[in-house]
């Protein structure tokens, strides 16, 4: 029975599963699935894992409370009915933590104040020592607390979840500089916004999966029941990613000559620079480029956490859905932002392949679609009343548009530096994590009564932070590698233009012209 607990025959199998695959790629090299996508499936499941462990709190969380009755003093004119139906589902699934809307807020931001803390280290190690295992023991960490949240909630309350999602943000905090360094190490130029679309789509598909299976599993198995499948399932990707997945091309056992060829010709290596000097950080901190992302993620991030970890709980406490009909409607604006996000990274890429746009110009238009369509739609829901149809259209609409932005703020830091991508995004998504810690908690204090004037507030400030920040990054904003990129050539003094350095036009050049047809 241990012999079976402990999963020693699972593991002997996937060995020699996989040690059978590597021996016939090697004989069938190009007949063989290209590497590089099969790192972007693996980085796109990766993702999903995150963020399916990250969220299924947000929809758990309206199972685990005992939703006290409002104050009296207050008058709710625009209340929408509860059909007796969904008040007896209700009651099916209600919890006994007698949390309320302010403390609810502190258990779903305590998350980003671990978040925030291991970006830089996250995006260093990964840089260091590549991105493989710093990636996949992000996910693992993730998986193991996942697993333990049940027990915690029911013997420490509160206090003890805090504790435990800041713990979860610390291990998590690793996930984007390291996913960023290993796509800088695999992702062509001209495949850059398809690969980098294709991994950070897993942001979508984890919120479909926990949004919608995680309600259907609380309904009919109780809240514990989530936190124990997703985390089994994180444990079970990070097996597989560490048994077929490698941090650059040179160290890839199975790897075709074809494919390492074409890296080598369009990325200009496949190994890690191993002698890259140290992170230009205050270069980094003086650079108008890397502050305009800064600031242009920082409101996309307002928009996307004030929709991930809120907006079970409007569909919930405004709209009346019941635990199941919550996870299936609040899935479908997920499902058309992971759908539209995979579309316009293709997209891009072809624009930039056939010099229809330059890549700047690109950059912008997509950002601005991808902040003022989500905030246009959310408050237009929030005057859409208690008409559920139309509520999900507008919420469908304008996160689909968000995700115009996976092919322009998720893949810039690999524009401006594809040595430095790791430390960029570490800095750009840890600070941008402060949007993560704020909004659960102002929610709370902006919502006590949970009613749709309450929440109407919240989706204008979510409009007003989007459309604010975006003009920032469509002012100072580039799509350019810049100057410092290369520290061999960098100069002594930081160099903010947006001009690129002569090297790397001729190496645009040489990109632009190579052979489209030869690509494995």
């Amino acid at each position: 029975m241990y012999y079976l607990l402990t999963c020693k025959p699972i593991l002997k199998v996937s060995k020699i599963f996989f040690r059978a695959l590597r021996c016939r790629c090697r004989q069938l090299r190009k007949s063989c699935i290209p590497q590089r996508y099969v790192l972007g499936v693996m980085g796109l499941l990766g993702m999903a894992n995150a963020y399916i462990m990250r969220a299924c709190l947000s929809i758990a969380i309206t199972a685990m409370v005992s939703h006290p009755k409002t104050t009296s003093t207050y008058i709710n004119e625009e209340e929408c009915p509860v059909s007796k139906s969904t008040n007896t589902t209700h009651n099916a699934v209600r919890g006994n933590f007698d949390w309320d809307e302010p403390t609810q807020g502190m258990i779903l931001s305590a998350f980003y104040y671990g978040y925030i803390i291991t970006h830089i280290p996250g995006g260093v190690l990964a840089q260091k020592f590549g991105g493989k295992y710093t990636f996949g023991l992000g996910i693992f960490s993730t998986a193991v607390v996942t697993l333990l949240t049940p027990v915690v909630a029911d013997y420490l309350g509160s206090t003890g979840i805090i504790v435990l999602r800041f713990l979860m943000g610390l291990g998590e905090g690793t996930t984007f500089p390291a996913l960023s360094t290993l796509l800088a190490q695999w992702a062509p130029p001209l495949e850059k916004s398809r690969l980098s679309s294709m991994c950070f789509a897993g942001v979508q598909l984890g919120m479909i999966i926990a949004t919608s299976l995680g309600g259907i599993i609380i309904q009919y198995d109780g809240w514990e029941s989530v936190f124990y499948v997703f985390g089994t399932v994180g444990l079970v990707w990070f097996i597989i990613w560490c048994l077929i997945c490698y941090s650059d091309p040179a160290s890839h056992p199975f790897i075709s000559e074809e494919e390492k060829s074409y890296l080598a010709e369009t990325i200009g290596g496949v190994e890690r620079d191993k002698d890259l000097a140290g992170t230009p950080w205050k270069i980094l901190f003086t650079s108008w480029p890397v502050w305009a992302l800064i600031i242009g993620e920082t409101g996309h991030d307002w928009g996307l956490y004030t929709l991930i970890t809120d907006l079970p709980k409007y569909m919930n406490d405004v709209m009346h859905f019941d635990i199941a009909e919550n996870g299936l409607v609040s899935a479908i604006p997920y499902l058309t932002m992971w759908i539209c996000s995979l579309l316009i990274g293709g997209l891009a890429d072809w624009m930039l392949t056939r010099n229809i746009m330059t890549i700047t110009p690109l950059r912008k238009l997509l950002a601005s679609v991808g902040a003022i369509g989500p905030g246009a739609g959310a408050v237009l829901a929030s005057y859409a009343g208690c008409d559920k149809l139309l509520v999900t259209i507008m919420f469908t609409i304008g996160m689909g548009l968000m995700g115009f932005c996976y092919a322009s703020l998720r893949v810039n830091s690999l524009d401006l530096s594809p040595n430095y991508a790791g430390s960029i995004m570490a800095i750009v998504n840890g600070l941008s994590s402060v949007s993560g810690m704020i909004t659960p908690y102002l929610i709370g204090v902006l919502t006590p009564n949970r009613s749709l004037r309450e929440w109407r507030v919240v989706f204008w400030i979510m409009f007003a932070v989007l459309f604010f920040s975006n003009c920032v990054f469509v002012w100072f904003g580039s799509g350019e590698v810049q100057p410092w990129n290369d520290t061999r050539k960098r100069k002594t003094s930081p160099q903010n233009g947006k001009e690129r350095h002569g090297a790397d036009h001729e190496q645009s050049d040489g990109i632009t012209a190579f052979d489209e047809s030869k690509t494995p």
